[in-house]
């Protein structure tokens, strides 16, 4: 792929999307952003990333929602990507307790729209994001992608779950290469005002109690945004083969006879949530006011991503520490929010 060739890449206002996004219009790439702009979270922090996005006149952008077919064979046709970056979809595993056909739409109808589009378009690659939550109820620790992930615990889950799936029929139907990318709690700055560490900090600053469930004892494998956007950018690169180790009577779930593969994006250091909760009170110099509450329905205890294959498949090694990423989203927030 040469460095004029246009890349897609859907949710580009959401928070992975908009730094993807911008990541590769600072090296060069040719971007067209597709979102539907939804009220999930704050509009006006959406609209604040698309406008740091427009700046660069590399960039084009469309609002449309995932559902909606005939948008997305517009703009499939008119940019005709070679890559595809899939972003976009519902988030949240709470919210989907109460809002379960909004996943539907958009996590599995809008998925199979951008197969299809991808399928029709003759894309090289289509690179998507699938999440630590499709772990579900397994216990073996560190997560890896080798093992099966047959019980998840949430709705949201179900559909990345599903995600996987319904890309590897399309890669052994239509031979299109598919990358899943399973991320791990990816914070920093720009991020998600719905996620734990975002409304923390608000809290916190103005003197209010947090929330925090499961007296703490939860652990979660935290990846800084920069970390998960190199792991998207190398990944990216590297179109999936079939394997031809893979083998029918012993199947490896990360793998297979067609061009498709799964791989683990986390810092595969998990921290207690309390410890996360003491780095943020250092980070704003001020101690938080806690709430203590049961676990949440649809909530896995721990996450621990096995990374092995993404360092081997790609040289890289997610390496920023904690401390540093919560200073780097402390002094984003506090410039942001004046």
């Amino acid at each position: 792929m040469t460095i004029q060739s246009p890349v897609l890449v859907t949710g580009c206002a959401g928070f992975i999307g908009f730094h993807v996004a911008r990541r590769l219009l600072d090296e060069g790439y040719s971007v067209t952003g597709f979102d539907n702009m939804n009220d999930y979270y704050d509009v006006s922090l959406k609209q604040s990333r698309l406008s740091l996005l427009r700046e660069y006149n590399s960039f084009t952008f469309t609002q449309a929602a995932l559902e909606d077919r005939g948008a997305l064979e517009e703009i499939f046709a008119s940019s005709k990507p070679s890559i595809v970056i899939h972003l976009a979809a519902q988030a949240g595993v709470r919210y989907s307790l109460q809002n379960p056909y909004t996943y539907v739409d958009s996590n599995l109808t809008g998925f199979v729209n951008i197969l299809e589009a991808c399928r029709l378009s003759g894309v090289d690659h289509l690179v998507y994001a699938s999440s630590s939550s499709v772990y579900g109820a397994n216990a073996k620790q560190p997560f890896s992608e080798h093992d099966a992930t047959n019980h998840p615990v949430s709705l949201y889950a179900a559909t990345k779950k599903a995600n996987e799936l319904l890309a590897h029929t399309y890669s052994h139907l239509y031979g299109l290469p598919t990358t899943g990318i399973r991320f791990f709690t990816v914070y920093g700055p720009w991020g998600r005002p719905d996620m734990a560490y975002f409304s923390f900090t608000r809290a916190i600053l103005a003197g209010e109690a947090i929330q925090i469930f499961n007296e703490g004892k939860m652990k979660r494998d935290f990846t800084y945004i920069d970390d998960a956007v190199e792991a998207v950018m190398r990944l990216m690169q590297r179109t999936p083969q079939p394997d031809p180790d893979w083998q029918a009577a012993h199947p490896d779930p990360s793998t297979s006879y067609v061009p498709y593969r799964i791989y683990n994006a986390g810092s595969h250091r998990p921290v207690s949530l309390l410890t996360f909760i003491e780095t943020l009170e250092r980070a704003l110099g001020q101690e938080a006011v806690k709430e203590w509450l049961p676990m949440q329905p649809g909530d896995v205890k721990d996450t621990y991503a096995d990374i092995e294959d993404l360092i081997r498949d790609t040289g890289y090694r997610p390496d920023t520490p904690l401390e540093k990423g919560i200073e780097n989203f402390v002094a984003w927030y506090r410039d942001y929010y004046r």
